[in-house]
């Protein structure tokens, strides 16, 4: 476990990391290293996890280092433990106006919550994405109490930078290449229908749109049936009507 002082130890570390997060391709892949770069990385982690919680108290895992993560970031349904469920994080509200949350112990005042009975008395919360409706939360967890000091919410801080910056790269990719598929995929589709109704580029594409609009279908999932269908050799085109 790394125990990092000020410089160049710690530098190259965030450096190495954010090299990995950058080299992932989408971004469910860079959650999921974000997570195991965590517990490396943040003195004292044992386990780390992200999570996406709504205004109203909504929580979904993004991901997790192992299932004691999943099931202590999950509002638990019926028994003893929620009536209903409960965000076993109460303090992740101070996280729409504050980075960065700690749970010095989750024993203090009687336990009771989800992470003393999963055996994690401390927890360390750093904010990665905020908006009016939604947080992105990366939680560290420890078995023993006050196991994160300021130096390990100042890592924190700087790691989360890295995490936001290679989500937001591998978001854009994974937009821009949705969106070359999605031309590629409307311009077969165009091509079939200029040879199948003898038409030009400009009337074909008129036509897709005119259908998509007519069956109330969005534009790519018609072009994606076209294709499908003159692959398969049969299937229903697109005519005027």
């Amino acid at each position: 476990m790394p125990r990092f002082a000020v410089g160049f130890e710690l530098a190259d570390a965030l450096t190495a990391a954010a090299r990995d997060l950058h080299g992932t391709n989408a971004p469910g892949d860079t959650l999921h290293t974000a997570v195991e770069l965590a517990v490396r990385l943040l003195p004292a982690a044992e386990h780390a996890g992200i999570a996406e919680i709504q205004r109203g108290g909504r929580l979904r895992t993004l991901a997790w280092t192992d299932e004691t993560v999943r099931f202590a970031a999950e509002p638990r349904q019926g028994g003893q433990a929620g009536q209903g469920g409960h965000t076993p994080h109460p303090d992740w509200e101070r996280l729409w106006t504050t980075p960065v949350v700690r749970t010095d112990d989750s024993e203090a005042d009687g336990g009771g919550n989800a992470l003393s009975g999963l055996g994690l008395r401390s927890a360390l919360s750093l904010r990665l994405r905020a908006d009016r409706r939604r947080l992105t939360v990366l939680t560290a967890y420890a078995r023993k109490p006050q196991a994160f000091d300021e130096d390990a919410a100042r890592i924190g801080r700087l790691f989360t930078a890295h995490v936001s910056l290679a989500l937001d790269s591998a978001t854009v990719r994974e937009q821009l290449t949705e969106a070359m598929r999605t031309r590629d995929l409307i311009g077969q589709a165009t091509g079939i229908l200029m040879e199948r109704l003898d038409i030009d580029a400009a009337g074909a594409f008129e036509s897709l749109v005119k259908a998509s609009q007519r069956e109330n279908v969005k534009l790519r999932d018609l072009a994606r049936r076209i294709v499908d269908a003159n692959s398969a050799g049969g299937g229903r085109g697109v005519t005027e009507r």
